[in-house]
């Protein structure tokens, strides 16, 4: 597995993770994870995190470096779930739980409510309007909840939960990113 990526800031800063080879698996650029925690600079540190579609980890490892108190990191492919649990491990990452599943069977479950959502779903599957549905219908957020949401520049977010409102929105080549704030 030759796949790294960097952690860009806090207490894990420049030391690598190894993710996998899995179809649709993207990690968050640098630049974009930096703006990002541009972005939630005072909205991470002693919060709980929810990362679906954890992927690399790149997302979940970021924020637990930055000072969260928790992150769940919702993941599907048993050998990327294997690189998060070993990254975990080498980091000593206690904060950090990892869940082999399905996200809409993981937002079926019983819900736990997170301050800071990081959503980044496969490309060209159309699943990032519905997730966002589940998190708000299912109550999964917290009140004044954050919500990262990463997309192809193309996709089309109509029928987001009317009480989210963005916050900011940036493009970087074909991914768009988006923070969302829970009313």
């Amino acid at each position: 597995m030759q796949n790294k990526l960097r952690i860009i800031g806090g207490q894990w800063r420049s030391r690598q993770i190894r993710f996998v080879d899995a179809p649709g698996l993207r990690p968050t650029p640098a630049r974009v994870r930096e703006t990002l925690f541009n972005w939630l600079q005072y909205d991470i540190i002693g919060r709980n995190c929810l990362d679906c579609y954890a992927g690399s980890g790149a997302l979940g490892f970021e924020a637990a470096s930055r000072g969260a108190k928790s992150i769940v990191l919702v993941e599907n492919n048993a050998l990327a779930c294997r690189a998060l649990k070993e990254n975990a491990d080498a980091l000593s990452a206690q904060q950090i739980k990892i869940v082999q599943a399905d996200v809409f069977r993981y937002l079926a479950g019983d819900a736990q409510p997170f301050d800071v959502v990081f959503m980044d779903p496969p490309f060209a599957m159309g699943l990032a309007v519905q997730t966002c549905q589940w998190l708000e219908d299912k109550g999964w957020l917290a009140p004044q909840a954050k919500i990262y949401v990463e997309t192809e520049t193309a996709l089309n977010l109509e029928g987001l939960p009317e009480n989210w409102r963005l916050l900011k929105s940036k493009a970087a080549g074909e991914v768009a990113y988006r923070l969302f704030g829970k009313d």
